[in-house]
């Protein structure tokens, strides 16, 4: 993807649409697993959106690096994070690499509760006596505190979309008329309304049939999709029970599975 675009140009990268243990599962055998469809090969989520003032990352996955080395992304200008869990956190190390080419440290968006388990999970980064060492060697993180009012990140509106992750709370983010909603099992009456008159909308989906306590299964997910009747709808955060070709050809007009290294512009 180009790494920074014309004046009114967005573009949208999903780097990874799997669920927390990706696809294909360790040591799973079924037809998706063993697919030769590299659609049906998922990281963990992430998204980019490329901007004229630069790169916006939505969460850090343990796949980072090779998310970023595939889809070409040189340079993350600003992170934002929709929750602290493991499949969408834990590769926050590989953002070291950033800070000396801004020449700064890295603007991280996210809540306290995020902060705190960032701060928890990476202590060695906080660390003042290790300040000191090589510029690379550490993250050099900046954080900006959100909440559920709309913020500005390199020029660009950022509105979060609360959700309901099970026990969890979540945010999704809405920039323009598209909006990103990853694990999710419930979407609030106040967040509905944050979600109107969207051109695309990315939504949780993480399998056909039975639901999930902290996902929206298949027919859930098309369920908010009828409600909100964006011109376009991708799924994300799917396990390997969904099979890319055979959801291709049974979703309505306007719905599709997305896939590691899908583009859009918007």
């Amino acid at each position: 993807m180009s790494d920074i675009l014309s004046t009114g140009q967005r573009t949208f990268t999903f780097l990874g649409t799997g669920t927390s243990v990706g696809v294909p599962m360790i040591g799973c055998d079924c037809a998706v697993c063993q697919s030769p469809n590299p659609r049906n090969s998922r990281y963990r989520c992430s998204v980019v959106i490329g901007t004229p003032r630069g790169n916006i990352l939505i969460d850090t996955t343990p796949e980072l690096r090779l998310q970023l080395l595939r889809a070409k992304v040189k340079l993350v200008h600003a992170v934002l994070y929709t929750h602290y869990h493991v499949d969408h956190l834990f590769g926050l190390d590989d953002l070291r690499i950033f800070p000396p080419t801004l020449k700064g440290s890295l603007p991280i968006y996210c809540t306290d509760e995020v902060e705190r388990v960032i701060r928890q999970a990476f202590p060695y980064v906080f660390d003042a006596d290790r300040q000191s060492m090589t510029a690379t060697l550490l993250p050099k993180l900046q954080f900006h505190r959100i909440d559920e009012s709309p913020f500005e990140v390199l020029g660009e509106e950022v509105t979060p979309i609360p959700l309901i992750h099970h026990q969890f709370n979540v945010f999704g983010f809405r920039i323009g008329d598209v909006a990103y909603c990853t694990d999710v099992n419930e979407i609030p009456e106040r967040s509905w309304p944050l979600l109107e008159g969207l051109d695309v909308f990315v939504v949780d989906a993480l399998r056909p049939g039975k639901p999930h306590p902290a996902h929206f299964s298949l027919d859930q997910a098309l369920e908010a999709i009828n409600r909100l009747k964006p011109k376009q709808a991708y799924l994300t955060h799917m396990a390997h029970t969904m099979d890319y070709d055979t959801l291709i050809q049974s979703l309505p007009a306007g719905v599709a599975p997305a896939y590691d290294g899908l583009s859009f512009r918007f």
